[in-house]
């Protein structure tokens, strides 16, 4: 048993200067470290990220009383405490924040003792931190998973007008994650030479996630320069592509349209689209370019419009719900029973807990970021076997921690190493 001794907390800054939070949970085995991811583009149903708002101090962004609520809220009431019994201690957490979506406590404050835990928890157990949660979930077989690498940049993640958020390419014709690795990497440098002999060596400089921003505007300039990369690379049939709208950014509710030129000056409202029209536009593109999923396809709150989306192409597309979901069992639920979309993307700082976030996920199967150096999401995707991984480009220190942790993995799996390959949507816990 590892008892909990002590929790600290403290501000740190994630890999846009953002200040988060990081927590240090003591125990009897132990020093165990987590820091809390955040996205850039957020749902307005993810759970609360609470941040101080004083103006005067990091443009608001201060997270000191999240970290005041570990040191002096959490911390009473887990001390003493089984850091293995997760499970527990989420729930006593859940409890001493008592709203529906963490606004007293704070997720980011929450999460980090969470992931702390989980941590200690593995230790405790003498085994890996994706075996240990694993173990938590109930999974027999952890599964390496496809990564998915934005390798293209449009939407609030960067300066170009495009206005779709992020293209990634997919590797499911690999037979290992490491090999995975490769064909990513390859097609990724093979990507930068052709963006900088169409649109010049500015082009090639890279996001906070890693890929580039071209000054493609409209999602065939993107694609197209996708398909010449995996071509030209050697890999035609073994890379797919992934994207993710973010369409929730580009949506203007008051007109209820989506605004495709929402980033022009002067903009001449050519880019307005109505929710029907924007599924035309994907079924168009998923006949024309090697496609696999479309993440976010339409705004957080048009149910009706991802209905409609993934009864037409849902069985042969994987249509996930980012922002519509928020990893929020109410919403996973309501989406299960109306058939809104067919795939989750599980992030823990939406929901705020590892217990909630393994249910998220069990939840899902049954049915059928800014990021830190913590890499805790590649355990976690290992862990309860997701399919596919999103972390970024193959660039960027902080992107790569997570896929060099998951190389670690499958090393230490061994000839148990299984990769998700072309299984990647069918993956259930045994």
């Amino acid at each position: 048993m590892a008892t909990i001794k002590d929790i600290k907390a403290r501000q740190i800054f994630d890999s846009r200067g953002k200040p988060t939070v990081e927590v240090d949970l003591i125990t009897s085995a132990g020093t165990f470290r987590a820091a809390v991811p955040s996205g850039k583009s957020t749902g307005v149903h993810e759970a609360c990220e609470l941040r101080d708002g004083d103006k005067s101090l990091y443009k608001g962004a201060s997270v000191f009383k999240a970290v005041a609520n570990v040191n002096d809220v959490i911390k009473p009431a887990l001390l003493g405490m089984d850091a293995a019994d997760q499970a527990a201690i989420d729930e006593k957490m859940i409890a001493l924040d008592a709203t529906e979506n963490k606004s007293a406590l704070g997720a980011n404050a929450i999460l980090a003792v969470s992931m702390a835990a989980c941590r200690a928890g593995a230790a405790s157990k003498g085994v890996p931190l994706y075996r240990h949660i694993a173990d938590l979930a109930g999974n027999q077989r952890p599964m390496l998973p496809v990564p998915s690498f934005n390798v293209i940049n449009g939407g609030v993640h960067a300066g170009n007008v495009l206005a779709p958020q992020e293209f990634m390419i997919l590797p499911v014709g690999a037979g290992s994650f490491a090999e995975a690795m490769r064909m990513g990497t390859d097609t990724y440098h093979t990507l930068k030479e052709l963006i900088v002999e169409k649109y010049g060596l500015d082009a090639a400089n890279v996001g906070d996630e890693g890929g580039f921003a071209p000054p493609c505007d409209s999602f065939e300039a993107a694609l197209d320069l996708l398909t010449a990369a995996i071509g030209k690379a050697g890999y035609e049939g073994k890379v797919k592509i992934g994207m993710d709208p973010a369409s929730s950014e580009f949506y203007r509710e008051k007109d209820s349209v989506y605004d495709l030129r929402f980033k022009c000056k002067p903009n001449d409202g050519s880019g307005e689209r109505t929710s029907d029209a924007m599924i035309e536009l994907y079924k168009s593109l998923v006949d024309k370019y090697p496609i696999i999923f479309i993440e976010d396809p339409l705004a957080e709150d048009d149910w009706e419009g991802f209905g409609k989306i993934t009864s037409q192409i849902g069985k042969a597309y994987e249509i996930i719900g980012d922002d519509l979901l928020c990893t929020n069992p109410k919403r996973i639920q309501r989406a299960i029973e109306a058939k809104s979309c067919n795939a989750l993307l599980l992030k823990v700082n939406q929901i705020g807990s590892i217990t909630e976030s393994i249910k998220a996920v069990k939840m899902a199967k049954a049915a059928g970021s800014g990021e830190t150096e913590d890499t805790f999401i590649a355990d976690i995707s290992v862990g309860l076997s997701t399919g596919h991984i999103k972390s970024g480009a193959p660039c960027r220190s902080e992107r790569m921690a997570k896929y060099n942790q998951l190389l670690r993995i499958e090393e230490d799996l061994g000839q148990e190493a299984t990769y998700a390959a072309g299984n990647w949507r069918y993956i259930a816990m045994e």
